[in-house]
């Protein structure tokens, strides 16, 4: 089987460990294995992974993040999914499998790592056949982060005819490390979805499977919280309490939702209840961010 394989990284730890699992394991050797090192230019692992394929000489090309945990036998498991497919399957998706802590319930975190398991077209380990790459262009490297790169590349390629499939290799992806305000850092993804609707249409949700997201009622309750402080500024005392009142109890419901499938332990609902009322500013303020930088964007 000719293919090579493309590893992005911003340096984590496991590298050297995923490293050793492909030259250790058993099963066809790979043409090449590329790493392409991010931190140099940190331009985002779209550009990482143009730079890999590009370089590559395999006729599919392996994408595989850093941080995931190979099977011994995944190099004979991905030649197994590759070969002799019809010539139009573009990609082959692994089965991505997120192992959460056993005896409690998984935070809010750990949901968010969990996503991958269901998630269609991530490059945590997705290998693409090398023409296809070619007539798509590859990656838009429009988007800065892990965040909706490889999902607008599988709809360009299938918008070209390829069909994508899913193979039968596993491969294990970490819960991500994670700290207090993380959930509140990860709404720069709605930049990003602004790009999306740009690129793709309105209809890109539906179109990579998607649930609807919680933009709109972020925006309600950033808008009460804002017009609560605007009428506490003008004298308006009782539209003040209105508005605030209403911040309130939305922020409330947010935060109990969140808290609700988690463990409830004492540290994870402070972190619930404070991101919760940071979270709807900080998603309203990038994703007018992403409207503004991507206005001039034609599908």
């Amino acid at each position: 089987m000719n293919y090579s394989v493309v590893i992005p990284t911003v340096g984590r730890p496991n590298l050297d460990v995923l490293l050793d699992a492909l030259v250790e394991g058993t099963g066809p050797e790979p043409c090449e294995i590329i790493v392409v090192d991010d931190r140099a230019t940190g331009l985002g692992p779209a550009a990482a992974r143009n730079t890999g394929w590009r370089e590559a000489s395999g006729d599919w090309v392996a994408f595989l993040d850093d941080d995931v945990v190979l099977a011994p036998d995944w190099k004979a498991r991905l030649c197994a999914d590759l070969a002799e497919l019809p010539a139009d399957v573009g990609a082959s998706q692994a089965r991505i499998v997120v192992p959460l802590p056993g005896g409690r319930r998984a935070t809010d975190a750990e949901r968010g790592t969990a996503g991958l398991a269901t998630a269609r077209w991530i490059t945590a380990d997705m290998a693409y056949r090398r023409e296809a790459l070619a007539r798509a262009g590859g990656f838009d490297e429009r988007f800065p982060r892990a965040y909706r790169e490889d999902a607008e590349l599988a709809l360009r390629v299938q918008d070209l005819g390829y069909r994508i499939v899913r193979g039968s290799r596993v491969t294990t992806h970490p819960v991500k490390p994670a700290t207090f305000l993380t959930s509140v850092r990860d709404q720069r993804g709605n930049a990003d979805d602004a790009l999306m609707r740009k690129v793709v249409g309105p209809r890109w949700r539906s179109r990579i499977g998607g649930r609807s997201g919680r933009l709109p009622q972020h925006v309600l309750t950033t808008a009460a919280g804002l017009l609560a402080v605007l009428c506490a500024v003008a004298g308006r005392r009782r539209l003040a309490g209105a508005f605030g009142a209403v911040w309130a109890g939305r922020t409330a419901w947010f935060a109990a939702a969140r808290i609700a499938p988690g463990p409830k332990s004492g540290d994870e609902v402070v972190r619930m209840v404070v991101t919760s009322a940071l979270i709807p500013p900080a998603a309203c303020w990038h994703r007018l961010r992403g409207e503004l930088r991507h206005r001039r964007v034609r599908p």
